[in-house]
């Protein structure tokens, strides 16, 4: 055994050496024009959106300090929280080790960083995102550090002439820039002469390194692909010459997406040049060797798609070289073991150095590429980041001093000086008689910022009305005429007449079963058929009759699940249904019922008005198998044409028919004719008066239209062809018809008018209207004719309301309670809850001594915390329910501010064992930062409809994504666009839809104008961390409410650490996925008997429990969440507010715990765990008004735990260990989800999850 794992050790190392796709051949045959969609409009970051706060501070220490030392002088200039600093030579290399002045020669709202000299040191280059808010390369003359700084009182920057004090007030009100201002703003941020080297407007670049003739630089090109993470290549570019730059008035133009590729992406074997862009690694860290040699680091362990969590004491990256003339790339340092990355050449061009992980420690390592010899030099390096996806390096670049005696390099915080010796074989190592030594600093750092976006919701008010709406609608069909639709309301069929008010429920035969997949009988337009769901039964048809209000039970279905019932068009009584059977899925189960998914016929008689059926049931028969290519767990809408003869199918990209009128083939599958089908399209639906005869010959007439959504609008194009709405690729005739978006588009019969959904707004148009926007539509080529085309759609507000949960709750208590028995003259108390004898942790101010409460009673009505009494003043209402907590701690319902799950994604409405495991580990509010908008809020209206029970659920909707991803992906390249993004979200969520997510925008421009268009709309802003360094932070000083996940640096310092702290932006850290190493659930796989735990195995699927059977030991410096939950306890004590975010990750509920486990391993107290899951997540989210702490008049979410649970001094992992979870008032024992109050003894049932 022994051997066999040596062998695929070495398994792994030879796969490095298989042969690639040369990337020369690979990149010609691709072509870089899908993305973006639309070109960025005019935006400078700096002044068309407002930073009006200022922090003001001093450091002597810094995180991630990328810095170069100028070849003559000794100078170091470094990169720090954006801004540029330089350290004169002569300073930082005093004999006294005296602490420099850090002085600032570049400021200002752009995010600057990766300083390098030139060879000469006449010029610098960095990264910048000002204007466009895109990352660039840019090139300035150096004028040395005393010249350039710019609070020098000769630097002649003007920085505190009353001018530009003015200038700054402007800015921060708002006030637009003029030329003369932004002369002046240019001169004191620095950058007045400096000129762009590079000119992207959506891929970004960094790291730019010069050639050794000082005339161009070779810098990495960061690709994204349908994964927002980055893959890089190399790219060279010209730079401007010193006299160039001296030129005054004469800044050259660069063109967009300039430059030349020099080294690109390998692929893996089997792939081709077409699958070039899917790429997600890439070479990245470019020096120069020489003039025709280039030296790169690469990562070595994912080959085509980045991984999380991998070893780093395997090896992760390599170094290579590539031979400019040659062609041959070799590599100079393996990975094995504990990796090869962040390059750096010594001035003679003889010794490489580079960091390595050893051991437990990161070691700066040199190799003389004369001998080849290695030598470790310094083992006090800070851990690498090559685990993770790294545009800001997998280490801050490093330095040679100018005599090649020393390296300059950063480490826990400071600039240290390594010195170096050379031995007799003429190798650099490490020195003999000196160690290394920080070169200290002091740097005053002042950064403009913007107010931090707050919103939010008084959930307190929504959920105490007696009814509450559902806004998010879907399934929609229209009858022949377009004179009513039917759809899904959260599990509930209702029908709406167009243009009139008041829609109504379709007729049922099950009162309390949700129901899904309507559709009207063709010719009988009171006829909706739809299918009825139950926990147990699966799936059943009814028919129902909206003029007599009679429902029919359809018979003779078998077991399964079944979903899109259609009737032919047939003329007589008898007609044939289709529908679509699925096999198991994530939500109902795969242990009953899964065979036979597909397309299914069947007969079936209609009732006449003349029919007295007694049961109201009919029966279906003949069904029979149709092999088919329709994809069943893909989107699928069906109807009949030519009364039998075709069947239409319609899915997310592609509509086709099915041919029953020809004769089927040898294995019983009939003609599929594809209509129209979409290159990335999330729904096609063609007009059912579509000329099959005309599209076979090529004619092209109005009926040959298509509705399609594409990137969340809703266009009109000709069939035929492949469907698009990319401008300069979109297909023939396209016609915007959506302002804001739409989705579940849906034709009436006679193909007149088409309808589509926005939230509860029913929109329809005669597509013959059309005619009147012709020459709009003609000559828009961007957003095709909608500025026409929006005045020719009518919307109605569709109103669809259920009792809350309160409401039922009070009526539920009044019947358990029998209090309609006035004749007894006892006053009612039966919506009164008394928690007697309670250790009160209200985590209402903030303070323990305030918060915690001995012997303290907990009195609860109609939902609401009532009041909070002593027991000794306390006397029970007579009639009230009293629970004895017997001296155990009450607290706040958890928040998790950061949860993913699954169910809302799935088609059938069953009950979510997902959120039964919530609210069985105490979690009663859920904010889930990425679900599809419509099914998210969907799942939310079912919990709040009582259809199933849960936490409160908030989410974001569909991500803003960055990445080309098909269905995701947007630009936000004007402030319209940002206003449709977030109204595409408020729409369907209403009150409840409080935030959105920013999902790795690569322009900072894009991500202001969400900022602005959500401070409209009170929304928050929870972004992706992404592993990006540079761009989390400009999250923070444009006031991003939160940084979901950790700072991929997981040791912060003085620069960051105050930043963030008092920014007001808060942290969601998830350790359980924390970037820089190993996850956190791993450790709780290894430490804990997850396929064994009892509770577990009540509430979560034991397939995903058994996944975790055995896991794998990692050492705990594997685990770099332990230096982040460090950090977030150092921000928290400045005043950070930080949240616990679990991530969903399985199993759920224990790693909530976990989650909070890990937030307290770095220092804080339990209160401030516990602060983190109650109060300080509901002030994020903006609801503390409502939850998050236990005072009258916020809503009844508690826990209540045994006696022998300390909360305060005990192990945290107790936390898990709840008696009872309570949300909204309403009482579930916590080991076994059955309801204690006010309807004892309840417990839902949930479809066969487990075969054991």
């Amino acid at each position: 055994m022994i051997f066999l794992v040596l062998k695929f050790g070495y398994l792994d190392l030879l796969l490095d050496h298989i042969p690639r796709i040369s990337e020369s051949n690979a990149a010609s045959e691709w072509k870089d024009d899908t993305w973006p969609l639309r070109p960025q409009t005019p935006w400078d970051i700096s002044t068309d959106f407002p930073h009006p706060r200022v922090l003001d501070y001093e450091v002597q220490e810094g995180t991630w300090l990328r810095l170069d030392i100028h070849p003559k002088s000794g100078d170091i200039v470094f990169d720090m929280i954006g801004d540029l600093y330089c350290i004169p030579g002569h300073e930082a290399f005093n004999s006294q080790n005296a602490r420099a002045r850090a002085r600032p020669i570049l400021l200002g709202v752009p995010h600057d960083s990766d300083p390098h000299f030139s060879p000469e040191g006449d010029r610098i280059v960095f990264r910048s995102d000002a204007e466009l808010g895109i990352e660039n390369i840019w090139v300035m003359a150096w004028r040395g550090c005393k010249e350039m700084d710019l609070r020098s009182a000769d630097s002649g920057s003007m920085l505190f002439s009353e001018a530009d004090e003015q200038d700054e007030s402007l800015l921060a009100k708002g006030v637009p820039e003029n030329a003369r201002r932004m002369h002046r703003r240019l001169h004191r941020e620095g950058r007045f002469r400096a000129q762009r080297v590079t000119n992207e407007t959506y891929r970004w670049i960094s790291d730019a390194r010069f050639h050794p003739s000082g005339s161009k630089v070779i810098a990495t090109k960061w690709y994204t692909s349908s994964r927002s993470l980055g893959a890089g290549e190399g790219w060279v570019y010209d730079v401007p010459s010193l006299s160039d730059l001296h030129k005054e008035g004469k800044k050259r133009r660069v063109a967009a997406g300039s430059g030349s590729q020099l080294i690109g992406r390998t692929l893996p074997p089997g792939w081709s040049g077409e699958d070039y862009g899917d790429q997600q690694i890439g070479p990245e860290q470019f020096v120069w060797r020489g003039n025709d040699a280039v030296i790169f680091s690469k990562n070595i362990r994912d080959q085509s798609k980045f991984e999380y969590s991998k070893d780093v004491h395997k090896g992760i990256y390599a170094i290579f070289q590539r031979n400019l003339t040659t062609g041959v790339t070799e590599t100079v340092v393996d990975a094995v073991p504990g990796g090869a990355s962040r390059p750096e050449l010594s001035r003679d061009g003889r010794t490489l150095a580079f960091v390595r992980r050893v051991r437990d420690k990161q070691a700066l390592v040199l190799k003389d590429l004369l001998s080849g010899t290695i030598h470790h030099v310094w083992y006090g390096l800070t851990y690498d980041l090559s685990g993770i996806s790294a545009p800001m390096g997998t280490y801050p670049s490093f330095a040679f001093t100018p005599e090649d005696d020393a390296v300059i390099i950063w480490a826990a915080g400071q600039i240290y000086r390594v010195p170096l010796s050379v031995n007799h074989d003429g190798e650099k190592e490490a020195s003999p008689t000196d160690s290394p030594t920080p070169i200290k600093f002091t740097a005053h750092i002042k950064k403009r910022l913007a107010k931090t976006l707050k919103g939010g919701a008084d959930i307190v008010g929504l959920e105490t009305q007696d009814t509450q709406r559902v806004r998010a609608f879907k399934e929609l069909r229209a009858d022949d005429k377009g004179k009513k639709v039917v759809f899904q309301a959260a599990g509930v069929t209702y029908l709406q007449e167009v243009g009139k008010k008041g829609a109504s429920k379709v007729p049922v035969r099950h009162e309390n079963a949700p129901y899904y997949s309507p559709s009207f009988v063709h010719g009988a337009s009171d006829l909706v058929i739809h299918a009825r769901w139950s926990d147990t039964k699966f799936s059943s048809f009814e028919l129902a009759n909206i003029s007599s209000g009679v429902a029919y039970e359809l018979n003779g279905l078998p077991l399964g699940r079944y979903s899109s019932p259609v009737l032919c068009e047939c003329d007589s009584a008898r007609r044939q249904i289709a529908f679509i059977k699925s096999a198991g899925d994530y939500m109902s189960g795969d242990i009953v019922a899964t065979a036979g998914a597909g397309l299914y016929i069947g007969d079936i008689a209609l009732p006449s008005s003349t029919d007295s059926l007694e049961e109201h049931s009919l029966t279906i028969n003949n069904i029979r198998f149709i092999p088919s290519e329709i994809d069943v767990d893909d989107r699928v809408s069906l109807r009949f044409l030519e009364k039998n003869k075709k069947l239409l199918v319609e899915q997310s990209t592609r509509s086709f028919v099915i041919e029953f009128d020809k004769h089927a083939d040898k294995f019983g599958k009939y003609k599929h004719q594809t209509i129209s089908s979409g290159k990335m399209s999330a729904e096609v639906s063609v007009n059912p008066v579509y000329d099959w005869q005309r599209c076979n010959h090529g004619i092209v007439q109005g009926k040959q239209s298509v509705a399609f959504v594409d990137f969340f609008h809703v266009y009109l194009a000709h069939a035929g062809g492949e469907l698009w709405s990319k401008p300069a690729n979109a297909s023939k005739g396209l016609v915007r018809l959506s302002l804001d978006g739409g989705h579940d588009v849906t034709w009436a019969r006679n193909g007149k008018k088409l309808f589509w959904l926005l939230g509860p707004y029913l929109h329809s148009l005669e597509v013959s209207n059309l005619k009147k926007c012709e020459s709009a539509i003609r000559h828009d080529h961007d957003t095709f004719g909608i500025s026409c085309v929006k005045e020719l759609v009518e919307f109605q507000e569709v109103v669809v309301e259920h009792p809350t949960d309160i409401a039922r709750l009070k009526n539920e208590a009044a019947k358990e309670a029998h209090s309609h028995k006035d004749w007894l003259k006892v006053e009612s108390n039966n919506n009164l809850v008394i928690i007697m004898n309670a250790t009160l942790l209200t985590m209402e101010t903030g303070s323990i001594e305030k918060d915690l409460v001995h012997r303290a009673v907990l009195v609860t009505q109609n939902g609401l915390i009532d009041s909070i009494y002593s027991v000794a003043e306390f006397v029970v209402p007579t009639g009230a329910t009293v629970i004895n907590a017997e001296g155990g701690f009450v607290i706040p319902g958890f928040i998790d501010v950061h949860a993913h799950w699954e169910g809302f994604a799935h088609r059938y409405p069953t009950k979510s064992w997902e959120m039964e495991a919530f609210l069985a580990y105490g979690v009663t509010t859920l904010h889930n930062p990425s679900a599809d908008t419509v099914t998210g809020f969907v799942e939310r209206s079912r919990v709040e409809n009582g259809q199933m029970i849960g936490p409160r659920i908030f989410t974001v909707g569909d991500v803003i994504y960055g990445g080309g991803e098909p269905g995701l992906h947007q630009d936000i390249v004007d402030i319209d666009e940002a206003y449709s993004a977030l109204i595409r979200i408020k729409a369907e969520g209403g009150p409840a839809s409080i935030s959105y997510k920013n999902y790795n925008l690569p322009s900072r421009a894009s991500r202001q104008r969400l900022l602005l268009a959500a401070r409209n709309l009170s929304m928050l802003c929870v972004p992706e961390g992404g592993m990006n360094y540079d761009w989390d932070l400009t999250y923070i000083i444009d006031g991003m409410t939160t940084v979901e996940h950790a700072l991929p640096v997981p040791t912060l310092y003085e620069d960051v650490l105050t930043l963030f702290a008092l920014s007001g932006t808060g942290s969601t850290p998830t350790h359980i996925v924390n970037y820089g190493g190993a996850w956190g659930e791993q450790l709780v796989w290894a430490t804990e008997d997850i396929s064994n735990d009892p509770k577990l195995r009540q509430f979560v699927k034991h397939d995903i429990l058994e996944f975790f059977s055995e896991s794998t030991s990692r050492p705990v410096n594997s685990y770099a969440l332990f230096n982040t939950s460090a950090s977030v306890a150092k921000m928290v004590e400045k005043g950070l507010l930080a949240n616990i975010g679990a991530h969903g990750e399985p199993p759920l509920g224990v790693n909530y715990h976990a989650e909070m486990s890990f937030t307290k391993a770095g220092g804080l107290s339990n209160y401030q765990v516990l602060q983190a899951a109650t109060a300080s997540g509901a002030k994020t989210l903006g609801i503390f008004s409502s939850l998050g702490s236990l005072a009258p008049g916020k809503l009844a979410d508690y826990l209540i735990y045994p006696a022998d649970v300390d909360l305060l001094e005990g192990d945290i992992k107790q936390t898990r260990n709840i008696k009872y979870v309570v949300r909204g008032g309403r009482i579930w024992n916590a080991s076994t989800m059955e309801e204690v109050w006010p309807v004892k003894g309840r417990k839902q049932q949930l479809p066969p999850l487990n075969a054991d």
